[in-house]
């Protein structure tokens, strides 16, 4: 059994449409993780199955039970916002507590969860402090504390570490995820950060204009994007896009032509719908681009200027000016190029280089934006 099912679920506001036929199912104890643009309904579609906002069709069921037009307090969930809504008179105990107290559960039961609840997230010795004596991650942990008081049937978070500083988001990140291997529950999980949706899900479901666009586990979604948009969206640095024409469709594979770079052959491609002559597009990640003294004879290689340089430690991240080739990487749509280095690399702005990829690394997108090469094997975890 499924602990959430949404079955076609849609979402009007006056003259919006936010959510469109969305179907999934999250299976009990996967951590789950929306991610997408601003305005593509990832916290819309949280909050409807918060029971915050009412759907305008379909059924949301969880653990069996449809609960479309139950209260939010009757359906069995906790929801952790961005902001801790922590009541700045109550103690931490106080604020754990509060939700069982509203349900008039007995003293001791209250005491016990709250205890549970703070041995886990190790807040035993801050349960008679008040919020402003606490830090911003002890805050969000008395937030995650609240929640677990209640032992919900499923947890919903709404970007919560979004208010933290970067140290405290990856220390987060590292206790969320210990907490769901703890207890073994259901977590839905709405960031537009892709490094958490990256380190923490199960499974990734990525959302575009109200609609569901691929739903997998981090490194299949990175690894095969079902199309442009869910390449472009997952990747940091994002992956970069190459425009070029269909010059023949073969059953060996078929011939790009790209300004810039010589002749393109891709082999294994789907080629159904495709014809001479569509536009299309080549895309490449920028870990797979790479400095070459001499191309090899499955490389495609051009000049490029570098922009800007990077340093990062243990990595180095180029960007180059590789006009006359034609990228949709930046507005002003022209020869934008991103190479990533796993190494220090001593390359100044303004230096010529000579940068290529293989051609069993790239990516071609049809016009409709819908993947054209064949699967790529998944690396092992």
């Amino acid at each position: 059994m499924s602990s959430v099912e949404l079955r076609k679920v849609d979402k009007h506001y006056v003259g919006y449409h936010a959510l469109k036929t969305i179907d999934l199912k999250i299976e009990k104890g996967e951590f789950v993780v929306m991610v997408g643009p601003s305005g593509c309904g990832k916290s819309t579609l949280l909050k409807t199955i918060a029971g915050l906002e009412t759907i305008s069709s379909g059924q949301i069921v969880i653990n069996g039970r449809d609960v479309t037009k139950e209260e939010p307090g009757d359906r069995g969930i906790a929801m952790v916002f961005q902001s801790y809504a922590l009541y700045p008179h109550m103690t931490v105990a106080e604020n754990m507590g509060f939700g069982l107290r509203m349900a008039n559960r007995p003293k001791a039961e209250i005491d016990a969860a709250v205890r549970r609840a703070a041995q886990i997230l190790r807040l035993e010795e801050q349960l008679d402090k008040r919020p402003k004596q606490l830090s911003g991650g002890q805050r969000q942990r008395v937030a995650i504390g609240r929640a677990i008081t209640r032992s919900p049937e499923v947890f919903l978070f709404d970007e919560p570490l979004s208010n933290l500083d970067a140290a405290l988001r990856t220390q987060m990140r590292v206790e969320l995820s210990s907490l769901h291997a703890q207890l073994g529950s259901t977590m839905i999980y709405v960031t537009h950060d892709q490094v958490e949706a990256m380190t923490m899900a199960d499974r990734i479901v990525v959302l575009n204009k109200g609609q569901i666009e691929q739903v997998g586990s981090p490194l299949e979604l990175y690894a095969n994007p079902a199309n442009l948009f869910v390449a472009g969206f997952l990747g940091a640095p994002r992956m970069n896009f190459i425009e070029a024409k269909v010059e023949t469709v073969g059953a060996a594979g078929v011939t790009l032509a790209a300004a810039g770079v010589p002749e393109l052959t891709m082999a294994d491609i789907d080629r159904t719908g495709l014809a001479t002559g569509d536009a299309v597009t080549v895309g490449i990640r920028p870990e797979n681009l790479r400095v070459v003294e001499q191309a090899g004879t499955q490389m495609v290689s051009f000049p490029g200027q570098v922009r800007l340089v990077e340093h990062l430690g243990r990595e180095t991240v180029l960007y180059l000016d590789a006009a006359p080739l034609q990228t949709i990487n930046s507005d002003s749509g022209t020869g934008n190029f991103t190479l990533q280095l796993n190494k220090v690399s001593p390359v100044s702005v303004g230096a010529g280089l000579k940068i290529g990829f293989d051609i069993g690394d790239a990516y071609l997108f049809g016009a409709d934006g819908r993947t054209l090469t064949p699967r790529k094997p998944v690396a092992s975890t």
